[in-house]
């Protein structure tokens, strides 16, 4: 039991036990993110190549600006 109540003291009420959870939770997000992409690739991988004139929907969309 005074391993358990040493962990919390560590982890919860030190700054290095903080730092250590916010990484850690940072680090699982990024696993996360990158498995569920490599399934989405998967599953979606029969849409094929996208043309360069198809694009209906840019945030950097330069061209009307420049007329």
């Amino acid at each position: 039991m005074d391993f358990i109540l040493n962990l919390y003291h560590f982890l919860f009420e030190s700054f290095a036990g903080l730092g250590i959870l916010v990484l850690s939770i940072l680090l699982i997000s990024v696993i996360a993110c990158v498995i569920m992409e490599r399934r989405t690739r998967n599953t979606f991988v029969d849409r094929g190549p996208v043309d360069d004139g198809d694009d209906e929907f840019t945030f950097f969309d330069d061209d009307d600006d420049e007329d």
